[in-house]
């Protein structure tokens, strides 16, 4: 599904401790990392296609977490042009995305990556918040930075540590 200005809607995913630190997932076969996310099905809204989503890369339930938030507006990348798919259609020049926030309300031992027809990820780790601003694949750093802006206030703003190598002020430019 591909809205008329070439955008895939998707739904991001960052899951906290309560730590304030935040689930890095590793990229199954690759030395990539990211946040849970996914396509949103036809039939679903934003919130069912957050709890599949997790569900299918991670396997944590609803029951497992606690939903703190999500982005008040779709928030919008475009691919670089190297990975833009031109024979096919409708032509996909991005992703929008609504991002959600949750807490871990369960053991950890409860994540897993076999419950999706197609795994995602091979392993994961807890990390400091800002960190995967400096670890994600640089077409995304953007709009991770602006969910984890509006989202990090959420979060009790004491856990969050404030970025010390000045990466946020960096992305700006």
């Amino acid at each position: 599904m591909i809205d008329p200005k070439g955008y895939r809607p998707n739904v991001g995913i960052i899951l906290c401790n309560d730590d304030g630190r935040v689930f890095w997932a590793k990229r199954k076969g690759m030395n990539s990392w990211q946040f849970p996310q996914g396509g949103i099905d036809c039939n679903e809204d934003p919130e069912q296609a957050m709890y599949r989503e997790l569900w299918e890369e991670t396997g944590l339930q609803s029951q497992h977490v606690q939903l703190l938030g999500r982005t008040r507006y779709w928030l919008r990348y475009k691919l670089p042009d190297k990975y833009i798919r031109k024979n096919s259609l409708p032509l996909c020049i991005g992703q929008k995305q609504i991002w959600y926030i949750l807490r871990l309300v369960s053991d950890e031992a409860e994540v897993r990556f076999d419950c999706g027809d197609k795994q995602e990820f091979d392993g994961w780790k807890w990390v400091n918040y800002w960190h995967p601003l400096k670890d994600v694949i640089y077409f995304k750093r953007k709009v991770y930075k602006k969910a984890m802006v509006e989202l990090g206030s959420i979060i009790v703003p004491e856990s969050i540590p404030v970025d010390p190598v000045g990466f946020l002020e960096q992305l700006n430019k």
